[in-house]
């Protein structure tokens, strides 16, 4: 048998193939990656340099070599049998595998309307690189789609001086993951930085001078990009016959339905201790769910239980949010002098917080706060609403408890 094999070269991939060193696996590691770059992090590709997308690499050619991890690039895995144990890559080549992590990660969501060729994606550094090449002072550009990764863009645009027109099928921007309170506090940022919103409304066309929405209203725009969200790229996993949902299956460890084949990342959709699966699209989940996939592919039995969270930087503004906030739960809202917290109350326990301040300011009451959910504490509503009360103290109070 011919060791490990990882189908996915971005940050869960990646990541991936050196825990499995570091967890003291000792055969070979082949990371394919279909990208022609080294291994990058994509949530910098919207912070532009002096007007240059950034590559930022998760790691050095050397780095990969003193390890001994071989890195195949500019190459895709074309077939997968799991019978045989074996993935053809599209040059040709057969790898053998004693163990195999997919992680495919997701691919963009496409449009359906007519010239729905014409808008760009935003997904890869080529994608970033075809955007942002062709914008300047005074141009104008419609954006499809108005979650995190819709509005990121558009703050960068705007901070350009580029025109941005913002088009939402939803009646509201930033639904889906944002807590509501943070949600319109940024929609209304971006309205002050002159960011058009077409909301409620959907897309019939794009032509050569923009977007025509189904109301029969037209968006003027030089530049159209699509961001209407990512669908898990689970090709291979189905061809091969694995389990397929919302996501390549698993079970807590990250075993898919072929025992020696492991799932991580944006592809992967996880079992639940109350049954059900449920995928995350977020850079440490991706990270996370690659370490603990590697340790167990080394040997370990380790149930993936990490906190979701994710964070978006919009003009001066950070967001982050721990856990899974809902509408059913109990908000607390604590203000603070560069922000505001939000903490969110099943039956009185702590299961999520989120926060939005100037910059990286709230970053560390968000761990903590990450740190108190982890304890499955119930702290007073009080306590959380009141920007005296230590959280750092609220939390070695739980667990001298």
């Amino acid at each position: 048998m011919d060791g490990i094999v990882i189908i996915g070269a971005g940050e869960s991939g990646t990541r991936a193939a050196f825990a499995l060193r570091e967890a003291g696996y000792r055969g070979s590691i082949t990371l394919v990656g279909t990208e022609p770059h080294l291994p990058y992090e994509r949530p910098p590709l919207s912070k532009t340099v002096d007007g240059a997308v950034q590559l930022k690499l998760i790691c050095a050619a050397d780095a990969l070599d003193a390890v001994g991890i071989t890195y195949l690039k500019g190459l895709s895995a074309t077939r997968l049998d799991a019978d045989a144990a074996t993935v053809t890559i599209s040059d040709g080549r057969i790898l053998h595998y004693e163990k195999l992590l997919l992680t495919t990660g997701a691919r963009p969501r496409r449009l359906a309307c007519p010239g729905a060729e014409r808008a760009l994606d935003f997904r890869t550094h080529a994608d970033a690189e075809a955007i942002f090449s062709n914008v300047a002072p005074g141009r104008s550009v419609a954006i499809i789609g108005a979650g995190l990764i819709g509005m990121e863009l558009a703050a960068v645009l705007r901070g350009r001086n580029v025109a941005v027109s913002a088009i939402e099928a939803a009646p509201k921007p930033l639904g889906r993951a944002v807590p509501a309170r943070f949600a319109e506090k940024l929609h209304a940022r971006h309205v002050a930085e002159g960011v058009r919103f077409h909301l409620d409304r959907g897309v019939a066309a794009i032509g050569e001078d923009g977007v025509t929405l189904t109301d029969g209203s037209v968006v003027p725009a030089d530049l159209v990009v699509s961001a209407i969200g990512v669908l898990p790229d689970i090709a291979l996993a189905e061809a091969a016959g694995l389990a397929t949902g919302n996501g390549i299956l698993t079970d807590a460890y990250l075993r898919t339905s072929v025992p020696n084949i492991y799932a991580a990342g944006d592809c992967a959709a996880v079992a639940e201790p109350g049954g059900g699966h449920i995928r995350y699209e977020s850079w440490r989940n991706a990270r996370t769910q690659a370490e603990t996939a590697a340790r167990n592919m080394a040997g370990n039995a380790e149930a993936f239980a990490a906190i979701p969270w994710f964070w978006s930087d919009q003009y001066d503004l950070g967001l982050q949010v721990a856990g899974q906030p809902q509408p059913a739960h109990q908000p607390v809202r604590r203000l603070m002098p560069a922000g505001e917290l939000e903490f969110y109350l099943d039956d009185g326990r702590l299961v999520a917080a989120a926060g939005l301040g100037i910059g990286n300011s709230l970053a560390k009451d968000i761990k903590l706060a990450e740190l108190l959910i982890a304890a499955g504490v119930s702290p007073s509503p009080a306590a959380l609403a009141d920007p005296n009360v230590n959280l750092k103290m609220l939390l070695k109070s739980a667990r001298a408890a």
